[in-house]
């Protein structure tokens, strides 16, 4: 297991910083420091020193956005979600303890992916709640990698053309085929609860646990948002 895990690209052994930050509340400084570690090991001076900006304060938002991470006063990128969405990124990054900013890409993925998919993006948020607690680097003892736990040795040609082995880890990608592939369970399976259950690998479950959990995630969210809506009556 240690051979394994010394033979690791830097970038995903990481990960396991990303993580602890990301239990603190400081998601962003983990991306922050991810991509600083990347750049690093690519000889690419130029990106950490931009990134080291971004740490001693220097955040403005054309630099921000280079990089892929939310200028603290963009305000335009949280306003492109739906009310909808937005209620439930708000009820999301209190429950889980993760700001806002690095949160709303990710609900982005799921609006996107909710309508090329037909799927409730709520339905995608709680799965992602359930697989990785929002944590974009999680990766399971089996394989499963992301936001949505994809499995790489059964999706590889899910990816796009040029698609590297950690593509996975890419939160947007990794919502956009977690999405089609739990698209696909439903469809094959007839029915919301066993395609949720096929997702999981959990086909087998009589009591059908794992569709029990993200139903009462989704439910959660939802009650989240009638209480935002009625607060804004």
């Amino acid at each position: 297991m240690s051979a394994t895990i010394e033979s690791r690209p830097l970038f995903i052994r990481a990960t396991s910083v990303m993580f602890a930050l990301v239990q603190s509340g400081l998601m962003l400084a983990g991306i922050i420091l991810l991509a600083g570690l990347f750049a690093l090991s690519q000889g690419d001076r130029r990106i950490v020193e931009k990134l080291s900006s971004l740490v001693q304060g220097d955040d403005d938002p054309q630099t921000m956005v280079a990089y892929g991470l939310p200028a603290a006063d963009d305000e335009g990128a949280i306003g492109e979600l739906s009310p909808r969405m937005r209620a439930a990124l708000e009820s999301v990054s209190r429950r889980y303890r993760v700001s806002m900013g690095p949160l709303e890409p990710i609900f982005a993925a799921a609006e996107s992916a909710g309508r090329e998919y037909r799927l409730d993006p709520l339905l995608i948020v709680s799965v992602i709640a359930i697989e990785s607690r929002f944590n974009p680097f999680s990766e399971s003892v089996m394989g499963a990698q992301g936001l949505m736990q994809v499995m790489p040795r059964y999706h590889l040609d899910k990816l796009p053309a040029g698609a590297d082995d950690l593509s996975f880890f890419d939160p947007v990608l990794n919502v956009r085929i977690g999405a089609r592939i739990l698209k696909e369970s439903i469809r094959r399976n007839g029915s919301l609860a066993a395609g949720l259950q096929q997702f999981a690998g959990a086909l087998d479950d009589p009591d059908q646990r794992y569709a029990a959990r993200v139903m009462a995630e989704k439910a959660r969210l939802e009650t989240a948002v009638q209480r935002s809506r009625l607060g804004e009556a």
